[in-house]
């Protein structure tokens, strides 16, 4: 049986810290509104952040999110609620791969951030209905244990550019 030693608890601490925080490059914070004061430690917030879809050029979804204040929050051990709101824009010309069809039913992956120390994703998914030549964007939260069927949707329809 394998024992943890000093040596290896730190370096599992230090791999969780940097899993937090190596996934938090794809979005950029536009800005965020306090909801709830607290006295010691950040207040509760509404965060704003734009991400581009990586795999389609000239996509640029927009995510409010809620992020828990407090000394749990500002030590980044507190578990964000799993409300969450998206509106994803087209902004260029849009050209569709062969890649899309392997994603109609399934979706895929886009963007995805730790709202817990652990066990919880706030993760979008594109999906593309071929039929209506849209890219449907679905934001929601996913805990190993349990997720929630809170959920936001945003469209894009593809249509020609200037």
């Amino acid at each position: 049986m394998y024992e943890f030693t000093t040596m290896n608890k730190k370096v599992v601490v230090v791999l969780m810290v940097f899993s937090l925080y190596s996934n938090m490059a794809g979005a950029e914070e536009l800005g965020a509104v306090d909801t709830v004061f607290k006295l010691f430690g950040p207040n509760h917030q509404i965060v704003v952040e734009a991400f581009g879809d990586p795999d389609i050029s000239n996509v640029i979804c927009y995510l409010s999110r809620a992020k828990t204040g407090g000394i749990k929050g500002g030590l980044g051990l507190a578990e964000d609620t799993a409300d969450a709101a998206i509106s994803c824009q087209q902004v260029g010309k849009v050209v569709l791969g062969n890649k899309m069809k392997n994603v109609y039913q399934h979706g895929c992956v886009i963007f995805q951030k730790r709202t817990s120390l652990i066990f919880k994703r706030l993760k979008v998914i594109r999906f593309y209905d071929a039929k209506r030549n849209t890219l449907v964007y679905l934001a929601y939260s996913d805990r190993v244990v349990e997720g929630s069927p809170k959920n936001a949707l945003s469209a894009v329809s593809i249509v020609p550019w200037p």
